[in-house]
């Protein structure tokens, strides 16, 4: 019996970069809980944009934000993982150089540190992704302790993140495609899938309970921690093999199909 469905956000339950969940989607989650059935978003999002997509649930499901990185549930940190210094500074000192071609933001637990001026870019976090932010000079100069640095550049980041940002830094620090527009790099140990069994023993639930949803690289761990597991039909070739079972994308609601027929009917 499922007790625990885990579902990746952008490019798999809503269109990647969209602040809103649809109706139907909602009320399945309220379904679910009256089920016993706990709904958890599983994202390479910061928290705090998490809560506004979910912002009419955002208390009745559980969160595994910043690809793992900080995981909550009813507003209580259950776990979260630090970058060491050193690799921070490193990556920061490798993505520099192509600011004016890509952008970063820097998270920490509390929100992200952007050092960018390009309103475009800006427009995108505070209306796209509802991140919550401060915009700053210099992010190693700021007090924080940082989980995660992601890299964005318009329309595609895969041939420069695959073949540059990706290989410089994959034995040190986990480095991985999160979306067409997206590199994300966070303490090696940082997963979806960890996260996801994190949760799981905070619920005391066991991973055959388990079920999720995915379509890029960063969910491959989140789809084989779950003992049912979807990859859309849009996911890479490799994610695809990830997982025991295919679903349609979030044009066609996929996820939702899948839980109205598998779980509600």
């Amino acid at each position: 019996m499922i007790k625990l469905i885990a579902s990746d956000v952008d490019g798999t339950l809503i269109q990647d970069s969209t602040p809103d969940l649809y109706p139907e989607m909602v009320e399945t989650i309220r379904s679910l809980k009256e089920k016993g059935i706990l709904f958890c978003a599983a994202s390479g999002r910061q928290y705090q944009s998490l809560r506004n997509v979910f912002r009419e649930v955002a208390d009745e499901i559980a969160y595994i934000a910043e690809n793992g990185a900080h995981i909550c549930y009813r507003n209580k940190a259950i776990s979260v993982t630090f970058m060491k210094r050193e690799y921070v500074e490193g990556i920061m000192a490798m993505l520099r150089p192509y600011y004016g071609e890509c952008e970063t933001v820097v998270s920490t637990p509390a929100g992200s540190l952007v050092e960018s001026r390009n309103k475009e870019f800006i427009d995108l976090l505070t209306y796209g992704y509802h991140n919550s932010f401060r915009l700053v000079e210099d992010v190693l100069k700021e007090d924080a302790q940082i989980i995660k640095i992601a890299v964005y550049r318009k329309e595609s980041i895969r041939s420069l993140g695959e073949g540059r940002f990706i290989p410089a830094w994959s034995d040190k620090v986990k480095a991985c495609m999160a979306g067409e527009e997206w590199v994300d790099f966070m303490d090696m140990s940082v997963d979806k899938g960890k996260g996801l069994r994190i949760l799981e023993e905070y619920m005391g639930i066991d991973s055959s309970q388990a079920m999720a949803f995915g379509d890029n690289d960063n969910d491959i761990g989140l789809l084989l921690a779950a003992g049912e597991s979807y990859a859309v039909e849009t996911a890479p070739e490799e994610v695809k093999r990830s997982a025991g079972n295919s679903c349609p994308g979030w044009k066609d609601k996929g996820v939702y199909q899948i839980i109205k027929s598998k779980i509600l009917s």
